[in-house]
């Protein structure tokens, strides 16, 4: 598979679904020859016979991949997170040169991204951590693309990447995040996001098919309606033609006869992880990843059903109203969903020094992405209006649209817990609203609790200072250093 050297303006190693699907999106835009490389060879050659209108510059050797690439050589790595990842960063950057760029477009964990460019950059050489977004079909045609990396390096694959990006409104769906790992920390946020809006779609479906009694092909009609609306989505959209599909092979609705165990390949829980760290609540984005993993231990919920001997009677609702109240009831979770999302990125940006445009953030996910959805705009919308906004319920749209919203959603949480029917996603967006809402927490109490058992101190609300009450002794109260715990 020898080529001419230095022919290809940007390389992609791995030619697995996303990577061979990433090549022929780049491959079939003006002004791009592309070089692909695989370490097994034969998923090169199959790609490169089954595509030749492609004009691949293929190579079966990293020094032969490395040649075919002209200067400043970029390549995009689209292989196995994790030790495949280094192995092929590792091959490249002995052979790149000062100034070539080396492009991670995996699920790489940011940390581990910020750890890759400090070493690569060490040599000249720039490394960026790109989050792509849209699955197999969006690398094909048109993902969301999130590259981090430096400004000089965006220079030359800022280009490349708008080239194969979605569209949103005449716009390309990227743009330069920020430094080292802010692209994959993006990513990894719209991935909690994700999981956050398909846990809320799966609890409206199970609402409506439990307590409404209509048949998967009589949601599918409902959710096709909701997607013309504010709700208009992605995953609205596929959740309506999933409720349609028949099995073949027994004749049931195909939701009917898949396990209902869902899977899980990590980001949701880095989103968690990551938001425990900065200190950031996102109890919509946690409750949508345990229950993936509550789904996943048939064990324990056997061992639970068999102390039962009866379930709540279904609360009885009027069928049109309550589907209502749940499409209402929806929307103000999924805003709170992405309120939380967008706080993480806030902090995140804060706690490693990115300057993160987040309506920019907004406008790359309006397409290609999983998570896209028409009231991404509003959200662009909101920062445009105030860019250090400190929440995204305090904007006008958001919180008429959730107080609107607000009676149908406390009718439907009311209704589920009395019917048996989990909604850990809606009531968990419910509980955080209503957290900002009041004016006082409990939280005071708690800080006693630790004052008490621990000396951990507390502020009073009408002077300055850090007090510690003398629990053990005559319980005055004295003015204390902060506590470090």
């Amino acid at each position: 598979m020898a080529e001419a050297s230095g022919t290809a303006n940007i390389g992609v190693v791995g030619m697995a679904v996303m990577g061979s699907n990433l090549a022929r999106n780049l491959a079939s835009r003006e002004g791009n020859t592309v070089a692909v490389y695989n370490r097994s060879p034969e998923r090169t050659r199959k790609l490169v016979s089954e595509h030749p209108e492609a004009g691949f510059v293929a190579s079966e050797s990293v020094d032969d991949f490395v040649a075919s690439l002209a200067k400043p050589r970029t390549a995009i790595i689209m292989v196995q997170a994790g030790a495949g990842t280094d192995a092929v960063i590792s091959e490249l950057a002995e052979r790149f040169e000062p100034g070539d760029i080396i492009v991670d477009g995996g699920n790489a964990n940011f940390h581990d991204t910020i750890r890759r460019e400090k070493d690569v950059s060490a040599s000249g050489i720039h490394f960026v951590g790109t989050g792509i977004s849209g699955g197999e079909e969006g690398a094909l045609k048109g993902p969301s693309i999130m590259p981090g990396g430096t400004a000089e390096a965006y220079k030359t694959l800022g280009p490349i990447l708008a080239s194969i990006a979605a569209v949103a409104e005449g716009e390309p769906c990227v743009t330069h995040i920020g430094t080292d790992g802010a692209g994959h920390f993006v990513k990894m946020v719209h991935n909690g996001i994700e999981y956050a809006d398909m846990q809320l779609i799966a609890e409206a479906y199970d609402l409506l098919r439990t307590i409404t009694k209509r048949e998967p092909a009589e949601l599918a009609e409902v959710f096709t309606a909701w997607n013309s609306g504010d709700l208009e989505s992605y995953l609205i959209e596929i959740t309506a033609e999933i409720l349609k599909q028949v099995d073949a092979e027994t004749g049931k609705p195909f939701v009917d006869i898949v396990l209902d165990q869902a899977g899980a390949k990590g980001t949701g829980s880095w989103t968690v992880q990551n938001a425990l760290d900065l200190g950031v609540p996102v109890g919509g984005i946690a409750e949508a990843v345990f229950a993936r993993s509550l789904s996943s231990h048939p064990e324990q919920r056997e061992a639970v059903q068999a102390t039962i001997s009866s379930r709540p009677d279904v609360v009885e609702v009027d069928v049109d109203t309550f589907a209502d109240d749940i499409r209402a009831a929806l929307y103000a979770s999924k805003v709170v969903a992405y309120a939380q999302g967008f706080d993480e990125i806030v902090a995140g940006a804060a706690q490693y020094g990115w300057n993160i445009d987040k309506g920019a953030v907004a406008k790359i996910w309006r397409a290609g992405c999983i998570i896209r959805a028409q009231f991404l705009n509003r959200i662009v919308e909101a920062y445009e209006k105030n860019p250090d906004i400190t929440t995204l319920l305090e904007d006008p749209y958001f919180a008429s649209a959730v107080a609107d919203g607000e009676a149908a959603w406390r009718r439907v949480v009311s209704t589920a817990a009395l019917s048996g029917v989990p909604v850990p996603g809606f009531g968990a967006a419910l509980s955080y609203y209503d957290a900002l809402s009041v004016k006082r927490l409990p939280a005071a109490l708690v800080q006693g609790q630790r004052d008490f058992f621990g000396a951990h101190t507390y502020k009073r609300i009408e002077k300055e200072g850090t007090f510690h009450t003398l629990w053990s002794g005559d319980r005055t109260e004295i003015e204390s250093a902060p506590s470090t715990h």
